[in-house]
């Protein structure tokens, strides 16, 4: 059975209206965002351990819970990223059982973003669109250019005029239109908006947002299979429009749903930001209903500076339905964990994973996350995209002569103790 005829539609996240499947991305009875809405009955005779283990190792393998009419058409590599056993960051923290969701590798431009990517293109291709694009603080850019371009789409990204030039670079080199725009991320968006409502183009992240979103399940799936079909006690994910949060939780429960995975889920679900744009970690810090909008971002992690993410609401409820906390640091405790992360793992991640980790170190030693649990993190980019906000950290190499000499007094080295022995 192809996995449209599991989805119902598209549902109001507010009042539950359903809507028929389209590039449509709010209810316009209460403006509120749509999610792709399953019947899980119907999937549940269909999906299987085993079947999903004889499928390659990518997201696809559960194609009966993503919202495809058909097999996919972009991406067809995507995910399958390492769950890292990382028991020398977990001694540095004090922390028994501790695991890293590595999709700074993933396929092709080493973030999670690709997923979603693949995702919204595929569907892009089924309604017949052919001109694609997006709002992107980096990431995104980059991965809707790559895609865009293996798939014979014509894109186009807009982005912040500050963003870094590397993830610039990352984009144009695919043959983008890129477009820096004068302004916020939430400016740029905004501006993505009335470009769809006045041309149709298919703009993942404003009305293919909803099909777009069901791609971040897949790192949900991959954590609960990587751990042998359970579910960890504590997840830590970055937010930046905040949907992350949300659909790695919606994997659990639909694993539950399914039969996959007949434990409960309780995990609890923390979320990480930079306190230079913080609005869904201060919301749950404050007690409040909906966040409150930051104007200006003033941090080193433009890949998580949404003033207004379109998610926040639904984050922050999430957060504290399970149980769970937000926190936000600052730029040098950023920086600080980005090294932690690379000394103790071999893994470098964008500033993003930085923001994560840092978080998460803050969760553990306020008590907030026990020492005795299972941990997960999520390391959403690679630091070779953000190598700017560590230069000033980072120590300038010697530079010695072609000398052995030089080289033993650099390195304090004596004469060794005794001549080698030549065989």
């Amino acid at each position: 059975m192809p996995s449209n005829d599991f989805v119902l539609g598209l549902k109001c996240r507010v009042c539950g209206k359903l809507y028929p499947k389209a590039a449509n991305f709010y209810c316009p009875d209460d403006h509120a965002p749509l999610e792709v809405a399953y019947d899980y009955e119907k999937v549940k005779p269909h999906v299987s351990r085993a079947k999903f283990a004889s499928r390659p190792r990518n997201m696809w393998r559960y194609r009966e819970l993503l919202p495809l009419d058909g097999e996919p058409t972009v991406g067809p590599q995507v995910g399958g990223t390492p769950l890292v056993r990382a028991d020398r960051l977990a001694d540095a923290l004090g922390v028994e059982r501790l695991w890293i969701k590595n999709d700074a590798v993933n396929f092709p431009t080493l973030s999670f973003k690709d997923r979603v990517v693949s995702v919204a293109l595929s569907k892009a291709r089924e309604f017949g669109m052919r001109m694609v694009g997006c709002a992107s603080t980096g990431n995104l850019a980059n991965s809707v250019a790559a895609l865009g371009a293996s798939a014979g789409l014509e894109t186009v990204i807009l982005v912040p005029a500050d963003l870094e030039k590397t993830k610039i670079y990352g984009t144009a080199i695919y043959g983008a239109k890129v477009v820096k725009v004068s302004g916020t991320y939430d400016q740029v968006n905004r501006l993505c908006t009335q470009i769809v409502m006045e041309y149709g183009w298919g703009f993942v992240n404003v009305n293919l947002r909803p099909f777009y979103a069901e791609g971040s399940k897949t790192v949900g799936f991959e954590i609960a299979e990587d751990l042998g079909w359970r579910f960890p006690q504590h997840v830590v994910c970055p937010m930046a429009g905040g949907a992350l949060i949300g659909k790695i939780y919606k994997a659990f429960n639909e694993l539950h749903a399914t039969g996959i995975v007949d434990q409960p889920v309780t995990t609890k679900m923390y979320g990480a930001q930079a306190s230079g744009c913080n609005p869904i970690s201060d919301c749950v810090k404050s007690n409040r209903e909906r966040h409150k909008p930051v104007k200006t971002p003033n941090t080193i992690c433009k890949s998580l500076a949404i003033g207004d993410p379109a998610d926040g609401y639904f984050a922050a409820n999430l957060i504290r339905s399970t149980g769970g906390w937000a926190e936000d640091v600052s730029d040098p405790e950023i920086v600080d964990a980005m090294q932690l992360l690379a000394k103790t793992e071999g893994i470098f991640a964008e500033t993003a994973g930085g923001t994560t980790l840092a978080v998460a170190r803050k969760l553990i030693e306020s008590g907030r996350i026990p020492r005795d649990e299972e941990i997960v993190i999520c390391v959403t980019g690679n630091g070779l995209k953000t190598q700017d906000a560590v230069f000033e950290a980072l120590e300038e190499p010697a530079t010695i002569k072609p000398s052995l000499a030089e080289f033993k007094a650099l390195a304090g080295l004596s004469q060794p103790a005794a001549e080698p022995v030549l065989a």
